[in-house]
C-alpha cells in the first residue's frame, strides 16, 4: 500500500542550526522535522548558542527527542514510498554536533579553531554533491560564520558560497548581519526588523497571531488543548514540550522545504508553507531575501496584508498535515491513517510546477480527472490564482492581470483558464512598454480529501502570456 504514496523528484540537503533549550520551541520544530526527514537528506544538527542562551549549547536535548523517534520510525514507514524511507535513529543521531558554547562573533576569528558543529558544516559544504545545501538556523549563526570566515580566503570561496542555501528565524546573534554585510552574494532568508521585535516577522505566521490579525488568521489548531490531542500523542509526541511564547517559531525554516506540490525553493518570491521573501537588494538578486506581503481574507471575511498572512494562510493545511503524521507515528497498519492526495493535470502527475505558454487573450484547459487517493477518499479540487509573485514593479493588487478560472463540469477537477490580453498581461505597467511575453501568471490547483485529519496537496502551474503580434 505504501507504494501507492506520493514520490519525490529528490530530496534537499539540509542542516541544522538550534539553540534547543532556550525556549520549548526548539524541541517543538525537532519533533515536527523528524516526522517529515523521509523528505530530505539531513546532514547535520548542531546545538548552538544565541543571544537567548549564550554561554552553552544542549545537544543532550536533541538526543532525548531521537530516543522518541527510535520508538515510531517504523511506524512512520508504513506510510510512505518505500523510495524515500525514514532515517534510522541511529543514523539521526550520528549527525549531531556541538556548536561553540560561546555568543555570537567571539567564536569568529583566524585564530579561533572551528567548532565540531563547524567541522561537520565545512565537511558537508565540500561533499562533492552538486545540490545546493540548505542551512536552517534556529538560533545563532556563529557556526555557519566560522565557516565562511575559514573559507574566505581559498580560490574557490565563491562557488562555495554558491552552494549554500540559508533560511534564518531572523537574527539571534551578531554574526548574521556580519555575514550579509561581508557576503553580499549569499542567498540568504532572513526577516529584518528592530532588535527582538520578533511579531514583526514573516516566520511569527506560523502562530504568533499580532492582536491586528486575530480574527484573520485561524487559532483554533495552535491552541494547547489541539496540541494535547493530536500532537502530543505517542513516544514522539511525548517528548513535545507546551509552548512558552508560540508554537514552533522555527518550523517556517522547513515547511518552506515540504514537497508538497506549492512551494519552489530556489524562488523565495513564490510563497510556500514557509512563507514569501523578495530581494532586499536588486544588486544582489540572489543574495537576502527579506519579508514581503500577501493580501489574504482571513476567516473573518476580512482582507489583510501582511508578510505574516503568507505563513497563516496555509495554516489549517500544515497543521492537519503534521496531525496526520503523528498518527502515522502510531500504527504500522497503512488502513488505519490518511495518507496524501497525487495530483496530476492534463496526465502530468507529480509535484514539480507545471509551465504552460499560451498566447494572450486565449483559453487554455487543465483537467486534474488523473487525481488519485491512496485511500479512495473523496477529493475536493479549489483552483486560484496567486497574484502575488507575479508583481515585479509594485504591489500585485493592480500591477497584475486576472485570470478568468472557469469549471467545466460540477466536481471541480476541469476548468478553462483565460489568458489576459496583451494590454494587460505582456506589459510593463509603469512604463505602459509592450512586452513580447508576460510575467509568469501563478495558478495553484489544491486538492484536499475527505480523511482524518484532512490532508492537502497542491500544484503550481505557471503561465506564460505570448503576445504574437510584438513588433508587427
Amino acid at each position: 500500500m505504501a507504494a501507492s504514496t506520493v514520490s519525490f523528484p529528490g530530496k534537499p540537503r539540509v542542516f541544522i542550526l538550534t539553540d534547543i533549550t532556550n525556549e520549548p520551541d526548539d524541541a517543538e520544530s525537532f519533533c515536527r522535522y523528524l516526522t517529515y526527514a523521509n523528505q530530505f537528506d539531513t546532514e547535520g544538527v548542531v546545538a548552538v548558542t544565541s543571544v537567548w542562551l549564550r554561554d552553552k549549547v544542549a545537544p543532550q536535548n536533541l538526543h532525548q527527542i531521537i530516543d522518541g523517534y527510535a520508538k515510531v520510525v517504523d511506524n512512520l514507514n508504513a506510510h510512505v514510498h518505500p523510495d524515500f524511507p525514514y532515517p534510522s535513529a541511529d543514523a539521526v543521531r550520528s549527525l549531531v554536533r556541538s556548536g561553540p558554547p560561546v555568543y555570537g562573533m567571539a567564536a569568529v576569528g583566524d585564530e579561533i579553531p572551528l567548532s565540531e558543529g563547524g567541522q561537520l558544516l565545512l565537511e558537508r559544504l565540500l561533499a562533492p554533491d552538486s545540490r545546493p545545501l540548505w542551512v536552517l538556523v534556529w538560533g545563532g549563526t556563529n557556526v555557519l560564520a566560522q565557516v565562511l570566515h575559514h573559507i574566505r580566503h581559498r580560490p574557490d570561496a565563491a562557488d562555495l558560497r554558491a552552494r549554500l542555501r540559508v533560511y534564518t528565524i531572523s537574527d539571534q546573534d551578531d554574526t548574521g548581519e556580519w555575514i550579509r554585510r561581508q557576503w553580499p552574494d549569499l542567498f540568504y532568508i532572513c526577516s529584518v526588523h528592530g532588535w527582538n521585535q520578533y511579531s514583526q516577522a514573516t516566520w511569527t505566521g506560523i502562530s504568533g497571531d499580532t492582536p491586528s490579525e486575530q480574527e484573520g488568521a485561524d487559532r483554533s489548531k495552535i491552541t494547547k488543548e489541539w496540541i494535547k490531542e493530536h500532537i502530543q500523542v505517542g513516544p514522539l509526541g511525548a517528548e513535545y514540550p507546551d509552548y512558552m511564547y508560540i508554537v514552533e517559531g522555527d518550523t517556517p525554516t522547513f515547511l518552506y522545504l515540504i514537497q508538497n506540490g506549492l512551494g519552489v525553493p530556489e524562488k523565495p518570491s513564490y510563497g510556500s508553507w514557509g512563507g514569501r521573501y523578495l530581494p532586499t537588494s536588486l544588486s544582489h538578486p540572489r543574495g537576502h531575501f527579506s519579508d514581503t506581503a500577501d493580501e489574504v481574507v482571513g476567516k473573518d471575511g476580512r482582507t489583510y496584508i501582511s508578510g505574516r498572512a503568507t505563513i497563516w494562510r496555509w495554516r489549517n493545511a500544515f497543521q492537519d498535515d503534521f496531525a496526520a503524521r503523528m498518527q502515522w507515528s502510531l500504527t504500522g497498519d497503512f488502513a488505519q491513517a490518511n495518507h496524501h492526495p497525487i495530483i496530476s493535470i492534463n496526465g502530468n502527475r507529480g509535484l514539480s510546477p507545471i509551465y504552460i505558454e499560451a498566447e494572450a487573450g486565449s483559453t487554455v484547459t487543465l483537467d486534474a480527472s488523473g487525481t488519485v487517493d491512496p485511500d479512495g477518499d473523496e477529493l475536493t479540487f479549489k483552483w486560484y490564482q496567486y497574484r502575488e509573485p507575479s508583481a515585479t514593479q509594485t504591489f500585485h493588487t493592480w500591477e497584475v492581470s486576472d485570470l478568468k478560472i472557469s469549471p467545466v463540469g460540477p466536481d471541480g477537477k476541469k476548468v478553462e483558464v483565460e489568458i489576459p490580453p496583451a494590454d494587460k498581461s505582456c506589459i510593463l505597467v509603469r512604463e505602459k512598454t509592450m512586452l513580447p511575453r508576460g510575467e509568469f501568471l501563478h495558478l495553484i490547483l489544491e486538492v484536499q480529501d475527505s480523511g482524518t485529519p484532512q490532508l492537502t496537496s497542491y500544484r503550481r502551474v505557471l503561465i506564460t502570456p505570448v503576445n504574437s503580434s510584438f513588433g508587427k
